[in-house]
């Protein structure tokens, strides 16, 4: 059983702001997953405006970047999206009290990658912190740092 059997990539996957950043520097796993976009049009790659937003806070360009690519899609706020985001936020900061600052980014993650009459089992998360979405019935997938491991395709993890 080869690699790619053991471990198909999936059919969608959504970016927060830890994957857009390590994409932006240019992390071979994140990379991955673009360049197989690229050539399969089945695979869809998504990155949540508040996450860019917030990676682009971090790294001045990375917004740039990331838009420029053709199998990334930018995924707005619309008035459900809003709505959704903002309910996540209100109820978190009830239980989140020590914290400095809301996770807008976090909240718009959790809203795509939730089940959907489109997405019935949700859509996994790219992530460097898996924890962050510990208890939110999402799937997460750890990044891998190492830039040496190229053939390494991502394993879905439940959180």
């Amino acid at each position: 059983m080869t690699q790619e059997e053991k471990y198909p990539l999936p059919r969608a996957v959504i970016f927060d702001d830890t994957a857009a950043l390590a994409l932006g520097a240019g992390n071979s796993m994140a990379s991955r997953l673009v360049v197989e976009a690229e050539k399969d049009p089945a695979l869809r790659v998504y990155i949540p405006a508040l996450s860019l937003a917030a990676a682009e806070r971090e790294r001045a360009g990375v917004a740039e970047h990331l838009g420029a690519l053709p199998s990334v899609n930018v995924e707005g706020l619309d008035f459900s999206a809003a709505a959704a985001v903002g309910k996540r936020l209100r109820t978190a900061g009830a239980d989140d009290e020590g914290k400095d600052e809301p996770d807008w980014g976090g909240a718009h993650v959790l809203h795509l990658a939730l089940p959907t009459v489109e997405w019935p089992r949700g859509r996994p998360v790219l992530t460097r912190t898996p924890t962050r979405y510990r208890g939110a019935g999402i799937r997460t997938i750890r990044i891998i740092e190492s830039s040496s491991r190229t053939d390494a395709p991502p394993s879905p993890h439940s959180s």
